[in-house]
Formats: C-alpha cells, structure tokens, sequence
C-alpha cells in the first residue's frame, strides 16, 4: 500500500512579532508516513501541534524546513495547489465557518462550480456526497435551519464532492452535541470503509481516537508514541504524564491491574472488558 501524506523532518515556526526575537518552534521535526485507505487519529492536549500538523496536509500552513508530500505533490509546489487539495480536503472545527450557501446543496456545490465540472456531473456528485452523509433530504434546506452536527456532515459532503483521496478533520465535533459527535463519526467511518478514503482525524476526544485504525500521539511539537489504539491507551501513565486522559474502560482496567487483577493491558471496548472481568470469576 502506497504512502499518501509523507512527512520528513518538519519543523515550524509562526513569524515572530519581534523581529529581534526568534520565533519559538511548534513544530519539531516531525516524521511520519500515512499510507492510502488508512484511518488515523492524531491526539495531544492544546499546544501540541496537532492542529498546525494537520494544516501542513493540506498546504494551508508551510514548513519552515523539511518536506512534506501529499499524493506525491510537495505542498510547496504553488503551482500544484489545486490539485493537491482535491486530493486531500480539510474539514475545520466550526461547521459555521465553511457554509458559504443559503442552500445546502448549492453549498455541497460550491467547490465544483468553481472547479468548472460540467452540470450533469457536478448534479451526481452533490446528489451522491449528500446521500453519503445522510443529508440528501435536507438538500434543499438553509444550513440556518440545521444543527450542528448536520452542518458537520453538510462540510462533509462538499469535501467528498471533489473525491478526495484523503480528508483531514481537525477537531470536527469540537463544537458539537453527543449527537452530533456520533452522527459525524459515523459519516467519517463510513467514507473509510466504503470508499477507501483516508481519514486523518485531529481530536481530543479519547473514545473517537479507540475508534481509529491508528494512534499518532503530540505533545510539544513532536510525536511521541504511534501505534494501534490497544497499544497507545495501554500506556496510560505516559498518556497521563503529557495532560492526556484515556478511554474510561481503559482507565479500569489500568486500576484492576494496580489492585493486582490479572487482566490484560490491551482493553479499548466494553465487551472486551466484560469479557476479562467475568473471567476473573470462573
């Protein structure tokens, strides 16, 4: 499987407001690989990074040095900036922030009307991204009239109308309901799995991560732990020690096993943790 998102030795500063005074860098030589159709959670408490990493995918922030590559486009090449980001769209924290529309599908259509893709297409692919998402019958409502988490999906949709190869999400459900999170989460997993699109998900919500098919975990500036959700969140007191907390089954089984029960470490579901506590028991 082919690499998508390539990073090597990223480093980042934002422009320092005193010019006599070096910025101070956010990010700190950051290297990682992110393969085509892979779903990918990226944690870390606020000043980590995350969010500045995730912006380096989509070229709307540039390394200070090092190099990154989306789709096999260096995200320095501003003559290919189009095109890398109808390969890898970006899906920002404030749903409000990217209607554009008073309609929903003129929203879902925004991107390609602008792209120039003939009538008849651009009408299959607003039509299919919207059904996608579960807000086909909602096409011809003002965004106004809907919830937060059906806004979500609605941004969702106009992403996936470019076919993307990636979409990156930075904090997608910040701002939402419990309902609102599932219903995005379930979009996100599902544009995964049907249609092989990579996700990479910025969040700091513990049980979205569990959710993912890998864990990328930040904090200040760099990437100190990757690897699958069961092997991160059995780490919970090199989680704890960066300001991170863990999923809350996780968090009992870390407690069973101080108190000396023999269960094991790489428990992320409830059932899994049912499962070892009934054990205990035969």
């Amino acid at each position: 499987m082919e690499n998508i998102i390539e990073i090597e030795n990223l480093h980042f500063s934002y422009a320092s407001e005193d010019e006599k005074e070096a910025a101070p860098e956010v990010l700190k030589g950051i290297d990682l690989t992110i393969k085509s159709g892979e779903f990918v959670a990226v944690l870390g408490h606020n000043g980590s990074g995350k969010s500045t990493l995730a912006k380096h995918m989509n070229a709307i922030l540039l390394p200070t040095s090092g190099k990154v590559t989306v789709d096999g486009i260096d995200t320095a090449d501003e003559e290919r900036i189009f095109e890398l980001r109808q390969s890898a769209g970006m899906v920002f924290q404030n749903p409000d922030n990217q209607i554009v529309s008073s309609i929903v599908e003129e929203d879902v259509a925004f991107a390609l009307e602008n792209l120039g893709v003939p009538y008849e297409e651009m009408r299959r692919r607003v039509d299919e991204a919207l059904k996608d998402v579960g807000m086909y019958e909602y096409r011809m409502h003002s965004p106004s009239q809907l919830s937060g988490g059906q806004k979500q999906r609605v941004a969702i949709a106009g992403i996936i109308a470019m076919c993307p190869k990636c979409i990156i999400l930075d904090e997608p459900t910040a701002m939402l309901d419990p309902k609102g999170r599932k219903e995005v989460m379930a979009t996100i997993k599902r544009m995964n799995r049907e249609h092989g699109i990579t996700i990479v998900l910025i969040t700091h919500y513990m049980d979205e991560a569990a959710q993912c098919g890998r864990i990328v975990v930040m904090d200040k500036g760099r990437t100190v732990l990757d690897d699958v959700p069961e092997k991160v969140f059995s780490q919970v007191e090199k989680l704890k020690s960066i300001g991170l907390d863990v999923p809350q089954v996780t968090e009992l089984v870390w407690e069973l096993r101080k108190a000396g029960y023999d269960v094991p470490a790489e428990i992320i579901t409830e059932n899994d943790c049912v499962e070892a506590i009934l054990k205990l028991f035969e």
